[in-house]
């Protein structure tokens, strides 16, 4: 007899009363590969044995032998609920950015809710980023030879979309406030990030109380329903009342909106709060006003989306 439906939340996951959780979209792996995709190759390394979790990590297929490149880690969206760095969406966006950047990609499975809800999916991001700078003391003391030949831990990037993009930032205020760690992260891209709050953050943010319920419901029913403040959790209200940004861990920031992305103002407000603290690096904002949520993504050949893989490859690869 099959299992009684207890919820559904749209377009991401549906719940049994057993407990099962079948996810609807997101489900679709790539494997890794020493072939080379595109002259780039990719493996699969356990960072978590606890928890059985991997990084993905992405290497183009000429390097030197010990050339030293620019470290990407990569943080996948998809709503804390879906996606992972095997899915091709991600796969073949980091084939490409390695490529065009020339760098070494390290892309980060993590929990995911509901069964593993917020916050272990920070939890798991920040263990990644500690084992990927386990191989920073110059020795080779790392457990995994890519990252001990070919990381320069002087350009060591963070970037993720979506609930990605809301992770590399707590990621890097993490680093700031970690000083100790020695986890040195040049800069970080937020792109699209999944900010939100009850209210909206202008006059331009989305109004409609049927739309801002239904994110609630999503953040508070499946993703982090341990939250005692709701959307107000500043794990989500990063924008909001008393956020404090001048200890982000990094020396730049891009942020990327989308004017047709329902975070849209949030990314906005996010780049003119750094803008205004004490923080002391430097912010840019790309926007493409006629997208939607990561187009880039969903639509990978368009120009508009080669346009941005261009400044990202720029962000990663000046300064």
């Amino acid at each position: 007899m099959k299992s009684e439906i207890a919820s559904e939340f749209h377009p991401f996951v549906r719940i049994y009363k057993d407990g099962r959780v079948e996810r609807l979209i997101g489900n679709d792996i790539i494997p890794s590969s020493l072939d080379p995709s595109n002259d780039v190759v990719s493996k699969d390394v356990i960072y978590s044995p606890e928890h059985n979790l991997s990084v993905r990590l992405f290497l183009p297929q000429k390097v030197h032998v010990d050339k030293k490149l620019p470290l990407l880690i990569y943080i996948h969206g998809g709503a804390w609920i879906i996606e992972s760095p095997f899915s091709p969406i991600y796969h073949n966006y980091l084939v490409a950015v390695t490529k065009s950047a020339n760098c070494l990609a390290v892309s980060v499975q993590y929990r995911r809710a509901p069964e593993d809800p917020v916050p272990s999916m920070y939890e798991d991001v920040w263990s990644a980023i500690q084992w990927t700078f386990s191989h920073a003391n110059g020795s080779g003391g790392g457990p995994e030879d890519w990252i001990n030949k070919h990381a320069d831990f002087d350009r060591v990037f963070l970037a993720g979309d979506s609930a990605g993009g809301n992770i590399s930032h707590h990621m890097a205020m993490k680093a700031g406030e970690e000083k100790k760690l020695g986890i040195k992260i040049k800069g970080i891209a937020v792109v699209h990030p999944a900010f939100w709050g009850t209210d909206p953050v202008d006059e331009l943010d989305m109004q409609d109380k049927e739309m801002r319920s239904g994110i609630a419901v999503v953040w508070e029913k499946v993703a982090s329903p341990n939250s005692v403040n709701g959307t107000d959790d500043p794990l989500f209200n990063v924008n909001g009342s008393g956020s404090d940004f001048s200890g982000l861990g990094c020396e730049k920031v891009l942020v990327a909106v989308a004017g047709k992305d329902v975070f849209w103002r949030q990314g906005l407000a996010y780049a003119r709060n750094l803008d205004k603290c004490e923080w002391g690096g430097s912010v840019e904002v790309v926007e493409e006003k006629d997208e939607g949520h990561v187009f880039h993504l969903q639509n990978p050949d368009s120009d508009k989306a080669l346009k941005f893989l261009n400044k990202f490859v720029d962000f990663i690869t000046t300064g």
